[in-house]
Protein backbone atom coordinates (compact mmCIF):
# COMPACT_ATOMS: atom_id res chain seq x y z
CA UNK A 1 0.00 0.00 0.00
CA UNK A 2 0.93 3.61 -1.17
CA UNK A 3 1.48 6.46 1.75
CA UNK A 4 2.78 10.33 0.85
CA UNK A 5 4.87 11.29 3.44
CA UNK A 6 6.99 13.89 4.71
CA UNK A 7 10.88 14.14 4.21
CA UNK A 8 11.19 14.43 7.96
CA UNK A 9 9.25 11.02 8.45
CA UNK A 10 11.92 9.11 5.67
CA UNK A 11 13.78 6.12 7.24
CA UNK A 12 16.44 3.34 6.39
CA UNK A 13 14.14 0.71 5.63
CA UNK A 14 11.34 2.52 3.83
CA UNK A 15 10.81 1.45 -0.11
CA UNK A 16 10.63 5.01 -2.00
CA UNK A 17 7.87 4.28 -4.62
CA UNK A 18 8.38 7.97 -5.97
CA UNK A 19 9.31 11.48 -5.34
CA UNK A 20 7.05 13.94 -5.47
CA UNK A 21 8.69 16.67 -7.89
CA UNK A 22 10.55 16.02 -10.52
CA UNK A 23 13.00 12.97 -10.99
CA UNK A 24 15.08 15.13 -12.97
CA UNK A 25 16.20 17.21 -10.16
CA UNK A 26 17.16 14.61 -7.98
CA UNK A 27 20.50 12.70 -7.76
CA UNK A 28 19.58 9.23 -8.48
CA UNK A 29 18.55 7.29 -12.07
CA UNK A 30 16.14 5.40 -9.94
CA UNK A 31 12.72 6.20 -9.46
CA UNK A 32 11.99 3.40 -7.33
CA UNK A 33 13.98 1.91 -5.05
CA UNK A 34 14.53 0.83 -1.06
CA UNK A 35 16.10 2.97 1.20
CA UNK A 36 19.42 0.87 2.42
CA UNK A 37 21.64 3.40 4.20
CA UNK A 38 22.03 6.80 5.89
CA UNK A 39 23.96 8.42 3.06
CA UNK A 40 21.14 8.06 0.57
CA UNK A 41 19.20 9.27 3.35
CA UNK A 42 21.11 12.56 3.81
CA UNK A 43 21.10 13.14 -0.05
CA UNK A 44 17.45 13.23 -0.58
CA UNK A 45 16.96 15.42 3.03
CA UNK A 46 18.95 17.71 1.92
CA UNK A 47 17.71 18.42 -1.64
CA UNK A 48 14.53 20.13 -2.83
CA UNK A 49 12.21 16.95 -2.80
CA UNK A 50 9.68 17.78 0.26
CA UNK A 51 7.33 14.49 0.24
CA UNK A 52 7.45 11.22 -1.51
CA UNK A 53 5.42 7.93 -1.87
CA UNK A 54 6.45 5.04 0.14
CA UNK A 55 5.28 1.23 -0.71
CA UNK A 56 4.52 -0.28 2.81
CA UNK A 57 4.12 -3.74 1.37
CA UNK A 58 7.85 -3.70 -0.10
CA UNK A 59 9.69 -1.99 2.98
CA UNK A 60 8.95 -0.26 6.54
CA UNK A 61 6.03 2.14 7.54
CA UNK A 62 6.29 5.59 9.24
CA UNK A 63 7.00 5.21 12.85
CA UNK A 64 4.23 5.43 15.30
CA UNK A 65 5.74 9.22 16.99
CA UNK A 66 6.81 10.52 13.55
CA UNK A 67 2.93 10.33 12.52
CA UNK A 68 1.75 12.15 15.75
CA UNK A 69 4.29 14.52 15.55
CA UNK A 70 3.67 15.10 11.67
CA UNK A 71 -0.47 15.85 10.63
CA UNK A 72 -1.27 13.50 7.81
CA UNK A 73 -1.05 15.28 4.13
CA UNK A 74 -4.49 16.94 3.18
CA UNK A 75 -4.58 14.77 0.43
CA UNK A 76 -5.63 11.82 2.61
CA UNK A 77 -8.07 13.86 4.87
CA UNK A 78 -11.74 14.14 3.88
CA UNK A 79 -12.88 17.59 5.21
CA UNK A 80 -14.17 18.13 8.77
CA UNK A 81 -17.22 19.66 7.68
CA UNK A 82 -18.12 16.21 6.03
CA UNK A 83 -21.25 15.04 7.32
CA UNK A 84 -21.66 12.15 8.22
CA UNK A 85 -23.38 8.76 6.39
CA UNK A 86 -25.16 7.64 10.13
CA UNK A 87 -28.06 10.60 9.76
CA UNK A 88 -29.48 9.15 6.65
CA UNK A 89 -32.60 6.73 7.05
CA UNK A 90 -33.22 4.01 4.58
CA UNK A 91 -35.44 4.22 2.37
CA UNK A 92 -37.49 1.33 -0.19
CA UNK A 93 -36.53 0.60 -3.72
CA UNK A 94 -39.72 2.36 -4.90
CA UNK A 95 -38.89 5.59 -3.16
CA UNK A 96 -35.48 5.88 -4.10
CA UNK A 97 -35.43 4.59 -8.01
CA UNK A 98 -35.92 7.80 -9.53
CA UNK A 99 -33.31 9.96 -7.15
CA UNK A 100 -30.73 7.17 -8.22
CA UNK A 101 -31.88 7.33 -11.87
CA UNK A 102 -30.58 11.36 -11.66
CA UNK A 103 -27.84 10.60 -9.56
CA UNK A 104 -26.41 7.71 -12.45
CA UNK A 105 -27.53 10.24 -14.83
CA UNK A 106 -25.42 13.30 -13.45
CA UNK A 107 -22.73 10.83 -12.91
CA UNK A 108 -21.88 9.33 -16.07
CA UNK A 109 -21.55 12.82 -17.37
CA UNK A 110 -19.29 14.02 -15.06
CA UNK A 111 -17.24 10.73 -15.73
CA UNK A 112 -17.05 10.78 -19.20
CA UNK A 113 -15.95 14.85 -18.84
CA UNK A 114 -13.09 13.74 -15.92
CA UNK A 115 -12.17 10.69 -18.29
CA UNK A 116 -11.71 12.73 -21.24
CA UNK A 117 -9.66 15.24 -19.53
CA UNK A 118 -7.28 12.61 -18.28
CA UNK A 119 -6.90 11.07 -22.16
CA UNK A 120 -5.94 14.75 -23.16
CA UNK A 121 -3.37 14.68 -20.70
CA UNK A 122 -4.90 16.96 -17.54
CA UNK A 123 -4.75 16.13 -14.03
CA UNK A 124 -7.23 14.83 -12.68
CA UNK A 125 -9.63 17.00 -10.06
CA UNK A 126 -10.09 14.96 -6.88
CA UNK A 127 -12.09 17.68 -5.11
CA UNK A 128 -14.75 16.99 -8.08
CA UNK A 129 -14.73 13.19 -7.71
CA UNK A 130 -15.39 13.29 -4.54
CA UNK A 131 -18.32 15.50 -4.71
CA UNK A 132 -19.64 12.75 -7.22
CA UNK A 133 -18.76 10.23 -4.47
CA UNK A 134 -20.63 11.78 -1.76
CA UNK A 135 -23.93 11.39 -3.75
CA UNK A 136 -23.05 7.97 -4.87
CA UNK A 137 -22.73 7.04 -0.82
CA UNK A 138 -25.73 9.18 -0.36
CA UNK A 139 -27.84 7.21 -2.57
CA UNK A 140 -26.36 3.66 -1.13
CA UNK A 141 -26.99 4.30 2.20
CA UNK A 142 -30.96 5.30 1.58
CA UNK A 143 -30.70 1.99 -0.60
CA UNK A 144 -27.91 0.27 -2.06
CA UNK A 145 -30.13 -1.37 -4.61
CA UNK A 146 -31.75 1.17 -6.32
CA UNK A 147 -28.36 2.80 -8.18
CA UNK A 148 -26.03 -0.56 -7.85
CA UNK A 149 -28.62 -1.99 -10.37
CA UNK A 150 -29.34 0.87 -12.29
CA UNK A 151 -25.29 1.29 -13.02
CA UNK A 152 -26.07 -2.38 -14.08
CA UNK A 153 -28.07 -1.25 -17.08
CA UNK A 154 -24.94 0.26 -18.68
CA UNK A 155 -24.73 -0.16 -22.99
CA UNK A 156 -21.85 -1.52 -24.33
CA UNK A 157 -20.97 2.15 -25.62
CA UNK A 158 -21.02 3.55 -21.97
CA UNK A 159 -19.26 0.47 -20.24
CA UNK A 160 -16.08 2.41 -19.64
CA UNK A 161 -17.67 5.52 -17.66
CA UNK A 162 -20.74 3.76 -16.46
CA UNK A 163 -18.86 0.87 -14.78
CA UNK A 164 -16.45 3.73 -12.97
CA UNK A 165 -19.92 4.60 -11.42
CA UNK A 166 -21.18 1.14 -10.63
CA UNK A 167 -17.31 -0.31 -9.14
CA UNK A 168 -17.38 3.05 -6.67
CA UNK A 169 -21.43 2.79 -5.50
CA UNK A 170 -20.24 -1.38 -4.90
CA UNK A 171 -17.09 -0.34 -2.98
CA UNK A 172 -19.82 1.98 -0.68
CA UNK A 173 -22.19 -0.86 -0.13
CA UNK A 174 -19.33 -3.30 0.14
CA UNK A 175 -17.67 -0.87 2.89
CA UNK A 176 -20.46 -0.33 4.63
CA UNK A 177 -21.02 -4.35 5.07
CA UNK A 178 -17.43 -4.70 6.40
CA UNK A 179 -18.01 -1.86 9.04
CA UNK A 180 -15.48 0.47 7.81
CA UNK A 181 -16.01 4.29 9.00
CA UNK A 182 -17.25 7.25 7.38
CA UNK A 183 -13.63 8.50 5.96
CA UNK A 184 -12.73 4.90 4.76
CA UNK A 185 -15.63 4.34 3.24
CA UNK A 186 -15.84 7.37 0.98
CA UNK A 187 -11.78 6.66 0.24
CA UNK A 188 -13.22 3.00 -1.08
CA UNK A 189 -15.75 5.02 -2.98
CA UNK A 190 -13.28 7.56 -4.80
CA UNK A 191 -10.63 4.60 -5.02
CA UNK A 192 -14.04 2.39 -7.09
CA UNK A 193 -14.87 5.92 -9.59
CA UNK A 194 -10.81 6.03 -10.43
CA UNK A 195 -9.75 2.55 -10.86
CA UNK A 196 -9.98 2.48 -14.66
CA UNK A 197 -8.59 5.97 -15.39
CA UNK A 198 -5.93 4.21 -16.94
CA UNK A 199 -7.61 3.03 -19.68
CA UNK A 200 -7.47 6.97 -21.32
CA UNK A 201 -3.98 5.91 -22.12
CA UNK A 202 -5.19 2.63 -24.03
CA UNK A 203 -6.58 3.60 -27.81
CA UNK A 204 -10.30 3.89 -28.21
CA UNK A 205 -9.79 1.14 -31.40
CA UNK A 206 -8.48 -1.65 -28.75
CA UNK A 207 -10.96 -0.40 -25.93
CA UNK A 208 -14.09 -0.76 -28.05
CA UNK A 209 -13.15 -3.68 -29.93
CA UNK A 210 -16.01 -6.20 -30.46
CA UNK A 211 -13.90 -8.84 -31.43
CA UNK A 212 -11.34 -11.45 -29.56
CA UNK A 213 -7.69 -9.38 -28.78
CA UNK A 214 -4.77 -9.96 -30.30
CA UNK A 215 -2.07 -11.16 -27.95
CA UNK A 216 -0.10 -7.19 -28.51
CA UNK A 217 -3.50 -5.57 -28.07
CA UNK A 218 -4.10 -7.89 -24.28
CA UNK A 219 -0.50 -6.71 -23.07
CA UNK A 220 -1.49 -2.83 -24.22
CA UNK A 221 -4.71 -3.40 -22.14
CA UNK A 222 -2.97 -4.60 -19.05
CA UNK A 223 -0.50 -1.44 -18.94
CA UNK A 224 -3.85 0.42 -17.59
CA UNK A 225 -3.70 -0.38 -13.85
CA UNK A 226 0.24 1.41 -13.71
CA UNK A 227 -1.01 3.45 -16.51
CA UNK A 228 -3.58 5.12 -14.11
CA UNK A 229 -1.23 4.97 -11.30
CA UNK A 230 0.34 7.85 -12.78
CA UNK A 231 -2.27 9.45 -13.91
CA UNK A 232 -3.47 9.75 -10.05
CA UNK A 233 0.01 10.35 -9.14
CA UNK A 234 -0.27 14.19 -10.38
CA UNK A 235 -4.14 14.30 -9.28
CA UNK A 236 -5.05 16.73 -6.86
CA UNK A 237 -6.68 15.23 -3.65
CA UNK A 238 -6.16 11.93 -4.27
CA UNK A 239 -5.15 9.69 -1.57
CA UNK A 240 -2.85 6.85 -1.31
CA UNK A 241 -6.17 4.45 -1.35
CA UNK A 242 -7.31 5.11 -4.51
CA UNK A 243 -3.70 5.03 -5.98
CA UNK A 244 -3.48 1.75 -4.15
CA UNK A 245 -6.22 0.03 -6.05
CA UNK A 246 -5.99 1.72 -9.35
CA UNK A 247 -2.57 0.01 -9.84
CA UNK A 248 -4.00 -3.39 -7.72
CA UNK A 249 -7.51 -4.21 -8.76
CA UNK A 250 -6.34 -7.05 -11.17
CA UNK A 251 -4.24 -8.63 -8.22
CA UNK A 252 -5.41 -12.11 -7.29
CA UNK A 253 -4.87 -13.73 -4.18
CA UNK A 254 -2.79 -16.94 -5.52
CA UNK A 255 -0.07 -14.16 -7.19
CA UNK A 256 -1.30 -15.12 -10.48
CA UNK A 257 -2.60 -11.42 -10.91
CA UNK A 258 -1.13 -8.58 -12.46
CA UNK A 259 0.65 -5.86 -12.77
CA UNK A 260 3.12 -6.84 -9.61
CA UNK A 261 1.82 -10.48 -9.14
CA UNK A 262 1.44 -9.67 -4.97
CA UNK A 263 -0.14 -12.56 -3.43
CA UNK A 264 -2.28 -13.27 -0.06
CA UNK A 265 -1.41 -10.95 2.65
CA UNK A 266 0.16 -8.66 0.26
CA UNK A 267 -2.68 -7.44 -1.43
CA UNK A 268 -4.52 -4.37 0.64
CA UNK A 269 -7.76 -4.84 1.90
CA UNK A 270 -9.06 -1.90 -0.39
CA UNK A 271 -7.29 -3.66 -3.72
CA UNK A 272 -9.01 -7.24 -2.27
CA UNK A 273 -12.48 -5.06 -2.62
CA UNK A 274 -11.74 -3.33 -5.78
CA UNK A 275 -11.06 -6.83 -7.37
CA UNK A 276 -14.48 -8.55 -6.05
CA UNK A 277 -16.73 -5.73 -7.29
CA UNK A 278 -14.43 -4.76 -10.37
CA UNK A 279 -15.21 -8.39 -11.59
CA UNK A 280 -18.53 -8.21 -10.83
CA UNK A 281 -19.59 -5.42 -12.90
CA UNK A 282 -17.39 -6.43 -15.60
CA UNK A 283 -19.22 -9.91 -16.04
CA UNK A 284 -23.33 -8.53 -14.76
CA UNK A 285 -22.46 -5.99 -18.09
CA UNK A 286 -23.21 -5.60 -21.90
CA UNK A 287 -19.31 -5.46 -23.41
CA UNK A 288 -18.75 -4.78 -27.26
CA UNK A 289 -17.84 -8.65 -27.32
CA UNK A 290 -20.63 -10.36 -25.04
CA UNK A 291 -23.82 -10.17 -23.55
CA UNK A 292 -23.58 -9.81 -19.46
CA UNK A 293 -24.37 -12.36 -17.25
CA UNK A 294 -27.52 -12.52 -14.63
CA UNK A 295 -26.54 -10.72 -11.39
CA UNK A 296 -27.01 -14.45 -9.67
CA UNK A 297 -25.21 -16.70 -11.59
CA UNK A 298 -22.44 -13.89 -11.84
CA UNK A 299 -21.91 -14.87 -8.01
CA UNK A 300 -21.98 -18.57 -8.50
CA UNK A 301 -19.62 -18.03 -11.66
CA UNK A 302 -17.32 -15.89 -9.09
CA UNK A 303 -17.69 -17.94 -5.88
CA UNK A 304 -16.23 -21.01 -8.07
CA UNK A 305 -12.99 -18.69 -8.43
CA UNK A 306 -13.27 -17.43 -5.09
CA UNK A 307 -10.56 -19.72 -3.62
CA UNK A 308 -7.49 -18.89 -5.83
CA UNK A 309 -8.80 -14.96 -7.14
CA UNK A 310 -10.68 -13.33 -4.45
CA UNK A 311 -10.22 -13.24 -0.57
CA UNK A 312 -13.12 -15.27 0.71
CA UNK A 313 -13.75 -12.99 3.85
CA UNK A 314 -14.69 -9.75 1.34
CA UNK A 315 -16.26 -12.11 -1.38
CA UNK A 316 -18.35 -13.43 1.49
CA UNK A 317 -18.92 -9.95 2.97
CA UNK A 318 -20.00 -8.98 -0.98
CA UNK A 319 -22.59 -11.39 -1.19
CA UNK A 320 -24.26 -10.11 1.76
CA UNK A 321 -24.20 -6.36 0.45
CA UNK A 322 -26.10 -7.12 -2.56
CA UNK A 323 -28.15 -10.09 -1.90
CA UNK A 324 -27.76 -14.32 -3.06
CA UNK A 325 -30.42 -12.72 -5.47
CA UNK A 326 -29.32 -9.02 -6.42
CA UNK A 327 -31.79 -7.10 -7.94
CA UNK A 328 -32.94 -7.79 -11.87
CA UNK A 329 -32.23 -11.61 -11.14
CA UNK A 330 -34.96 -14.27 -12.84
CA UNK A 331 -36.55 -16.74 -10.24
CA UNK A 332 -38.48 -19.52 -10.39
CA UNK A 333 -41.18 -19.91 -7.38
CA UNK A 334 -42.55 -23.04 -6.09
CA UNK A 335 -45.95 -22.07 -7.30
CA UNK A 336 -44.51 -22.28 -10.60
CA UNK A 337 -44.18 -18.76 -11.37
CA UNK A 338 -41.65 -16.63 -12.51
CA UNK A 339 -40.81 -13.04 -11.39
CA UNK A 340 -37.92 -10.56 -11.18
CA UNK A 341 -35.79 -9.86 -7.77
CA UNK A 342 -36.91 -6.12 -6.99
CA UNK A 343 -35.68 -5.43 -4.03
CA UNK A 344 -33.21 -6.57 -0.88
CA UNK A 345 -35.12 -6.32 2.77
CA UNK A 346 -32.35 -5.34 5.41
CA UNK A 347 -32.36 -7.33 8.22
CA UNK A 348 -34.18 -10.26 6.42
CA UNK A 349 -33.31 -13.31 4.91
CA UNK A 350 -31.10 -13.59 1.86
CA UNK A 351 -33.37 -16.07 0.58
CA UNK A 352 -36.84 -13.38 0.48
CA UNK A 353 -36.31 -10.44 -1.11
CA UNK A 354 -39.14 -8.68 -2.60
CA UNK A 355 -40.20 -10.46 -6.22
CA UNK A 356 -42.45 -9.20 -9.39
CA UNK A 357 -43.94 -12.17 -10.57
CA UNK A 358 -45.26 -11.81 -14.42
CA UNK A 359 -45.25 -15.35 -15.90
CA UNK A 360 -46.47 -18.86 -15.38
CA UNK A 361 -44.12 -21.46 -16.22
CA UNK A 362 -47.25 -23.96 -15.90
CA UNK A 363 -49.44 -22.31 -18.73
CA UNK A 364 -46.51 -21.15 -20.77
CA UNK A 365 -47.95 -17.60 -20.50
CA UNK A 366 -47.59 -14.00 -19.14
CA UNK A 367 -49.93 -13.33 -16.23
CA UNK A 368 -50.79 -10.02 -14.21
CA UNK A 369 -47.60 -8.74 -12.55
CA UNK A 370 -48.13 -8.87 -8.89
CA UNK A 371 -45.48 -7.86 -6.25
CA UNK A 372 -44.82 -10.54 -3.57
CA UNK A 373 -42.64 -9.74 -0.10
CA UNK A 374 -41.45 -13.33 -0.13
CA UNK A 375 -40.55 -12.85 3.82
CA UNK A 376 -44.09 -11.26 4.16
CA UNK A 377 -46.46 -13.08 6.72
CA UNK A 378 -48.75 -15.68 5.53
CA UNK A 379 -47.11 -16.03 1.88
CA UNK A 380 -45.89 -19.56 1.30
CA UNK A 381 -44.33 -19.35 -1.90
CA UNK A 382 -40.92 -18.97 -2.38
CA UNK A 383 -37.30 -19.35 -4.65
CA UNK A 384 -36.36 -22.71 -5.63
CA UNK A 385 -34.49 -21.95 -8.87
CA UNK A 386 -32.33 -18.55 -10.81
CA UNK A 387 -33.60 -19.04 -14.09
CA UNK A 388 -32.09 -18.10 -17.80
CA UNK A 389 -34.86 -15.56 -19.58
CA UNK A 390 -34.00 -16.75 -22.80
CA UNK A 391 -35.09 -21.08 -21.54
CA UNK A 392 -38.78 -19.17 -21.16
CA UNK A 393 -38.31 -16.88 -24.46
CA UNK A 394 -38.49 -13.86 -22.61
CA UNK A 395 -36.81 -10.56 -23.36
CA UNK A 396 -36.52 -7.11 -21.25
CA UNK A 397 -37.39 -8.75 -17.92
CA UNK A 398 -35.56 -5.72 -16.39
CA UNK A 399 -38.55 -3.52 -16.72
CA UNK A 400 -40.34 -5.25 -13.91
CA UNK A 401 -38.29 -4.00 -11.07
CA UNK A 402 -37.70 -1.05 -13.43
CA UNK A 403 -41.55 -0.05 -13.68
CA UNK A 404 -44.00 -0.56 -10.72
CA UNK A 405 -46.42 -0.44 -13.25
CA UNK A 406 -44.69 -3.10 -15.91
CA UNK A 407 -47.33 -4.95 -17.78
CA UNK A 408 -47.06 -7.43 -20.40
Amino acid sequence: MLKKIGIKQLRQGMHIHEMCGSWLNTPFWQKSFKLRDQATLDKITQGSIDEVWIDVAKGLDVLAESVAAEAPPALTRVPDAAPGFKHIVPVSMAEEIGRAARIVDESKQAVVSMFNEARMGKAIDGEHAKVLVEDIAASVMRNPGALISLARLKTADDYTYMHSVAVCALMIALSAQLGLDDEQTREAGLAGLLHDIGKMAISLDILNKPGKLTDAEFVSVKEHPGAGHQMLLLANSVGPIALDVCRHHHEKMDGSGYPDRLSGDQISLYARMGAVCDVYDAITSNRPYKQGWCPAESLRKMAGWSEGHFDAVVFQAFVRSIGIYPVGTLVRLESGRLGVVVEQQVGKSLLSPKVRVFFSSKSMAYITPALLDLAGPGLQDKIVAREDASKWGLKDVDRFWLDDTAAT
